[in-house]
């Protein structure tokens, strides 16, 4: 038979060599993370609260007392929604992370994972943000091709409430396209694990 030149009767012959532990990201990935996801959980629980608040009551000549509130306009409500989606997500992926920093462990499928959630919340967000702001934008110029008035010459609380909730949803969005770019940059630079021979 072939001849090996692999000693037999060296002591660690036959042991199997054991899988190297997975190790956390260099440059601290997960408090970044963390410090991240907890800017988004603020920013998004700071826009649904300014528009859930946005409420105005005025004197209309000819109508008397007309209310203006989010849950008058679908676009509105459906922001309110993505946004609360996005806060309790947010809080899911906070717990998340803090456990892989506290159990200085981590399995590669965490960010395979935030990769793919953190595009689908961003999407919901943009999308929830781009409607409010198209609706809260006919209320501020109107459109004279169609007739439809301007509100916020009217209504000028309820409309500074929510820009400010628009304002808020867009730094929210900011924030998803970082973390976005941190867990695939993360895993573009993750250290590959040598193959056992």
């Amino acid at each position: 038979m072939a001849s090996t030149d692999k000693p037999t009767d060296h002591p660690e012959h036959g042991k199997e060599i054991p899988p190297p532990k997975p190790e956390v990201p260099a440059g601290n990935y997960f408090v970044l993370d963390v410090a991240l996801r907890v800017l988004l959980f603020a920013a998004a629980l700071t826009a649904v609260i300014v528009m859930v608040t946005s409420e105005q009551t005025k004197l209309i000549p000819g109508l008397g007392h007309r209310k203006a509130k989010f849950n008058h306009t679908p676009a509105f409500i459906y922001f309110v929604v993505a946004l609360s989606v996005a806060g309790l997500y947010s809080l899911i992926t906070i717990l998340a992370s803090a456990s892989v920093i506290l159990k200085k462990i981590f399995s590669p499928k965490f960010l395979i994972h935030f990769a793919y959630t953190d595009v689908l919340i961003l999407g919901l967000v943009a999308s929830a943000t781009g409607s409010a702001g198209g609706v809260a934008y006919v209320g501020l110029k109107g459109n004279k091709h169609v007739g439809w008035n301007k509100v916020c010459s009217t209504y000028d609380t309820f409309c500074h409430h929510v820009a400010g909730s628009l304002a808020v949803s867009l730094l929210a969005s900011v924030v998803l396209v970082f973390l976005s770019w941190l867990s695939i940059f993360s895993l573009h630079s993750r250290p590959t694990t040598p193959t056992p021979r």
